[in-house]
């Protein structure tokens, strides 16, 4: 898996901090890992972006970034108000396929959800997914509406004959409510593809020694990480009622 893009069910879902976890805890493997930002967006010249986010959270990586656009809009949108040159898929192609021939592992991270509009002409992560022929990791809200948005980009991706490596969760509360914790049951299902993680809410906000030694147990070992869905189910699935369902009244 030299090459993985990195997808969100929609935008605010952990993406960013999800791939800088996935990127700590491939460094912590042993693995030299770059990161790419597809089209960064609402970031003028000399703000950090999200590589540099995932940099400074990971550790060693390689941060590239194609195209910013200072309005935060769907690509598209923000190159064309901006009069700016958007970014292409081949684009996005061409420099992760060529970022892999110096690192054991590019992470691709999106803008938004999969379909995000980079250009005119209407290519999308996915496209550049396509070209690379790479896997997919879904980054997905923990609460109600999340099993709609996953089911969707998940049927994207069989459609275009692109693997689904898995799902994560990019922001797992102390406190989860009832829709969340049957969701950990049936994200797996919806999605056809297994929970690869959780990332506890706030990640983000810790320092970055704590994160990068943190990482590892938040991820699968599918991500190099120590996570069990398993375990992590069996303390968050509440009871379901097994009973034959009776007629009102009876």
């Amino acid at each position: 898996m030299p090459i993985l893009v990195i997808t969100g069910t929609g935008t605010e879902v952990g993406k960013t901090v999800t791939t800088a976890a996935v990127a700590a805890s491939a460094l912590a493997a042993g693995r030299s890992v770059a990161v790419l930002k597809a089209a960064q967006t609402g970031v003028r010249p000399g703000e950090r972006g999200d590589a540099d986010e995932v940099a400074r959270l990971a550790g060693a990586v390689t941060a590239a970034e194609l195209a910013r656009y200072p309005e935060p809009l769907a690509p598209a949108t923000a190159a064309l108000r901006a009069g700016m040159v958007p970014v292409r898929p081949r684009e996005v192609a061409d420099a992760a396929a060529k970022l892999a021939t110096e690192h054991d592992l590019v992470l691709v991270e999106g803008a938004g959800g999969l379909l995000v509009r980079f250009d005119e002409a209407g290519g999308t992560l996915a496209d550049a997914a396509e070209m690379l022929r790479a896997p997919v990791l879904v980054v997905a809200s923990a609460g109600l509406g999340t099993l709609n948005t996953t089911d969707l980009t998940a049927r994207e991706l069989r459609s275009r004959g692109l693997e689904l490596l898995g799902v994560v969760i990019g922001s797992w509360p102390d406190s989860p409510d009832l829709a969340m914790r049957c969701n950990v049951t049936d994200l797996p299902d919806i999605a056809g593809a297994p929970l690869l993680g959780a990332l506890p809410a706030g990640s983000g906000s810790l320092a970055p020694a704590e994160f990068r030694t943190a990482a590892p147990g938040w991820l699968a070992s599918r991500l190099d990480g120590t996570w069990e869905a398993e375990t992590f189910r069996s303390r968050t699935e509440p009871e379901r009622w097994s009973g034959s369902l009776r007629p009102y009244g009876s």
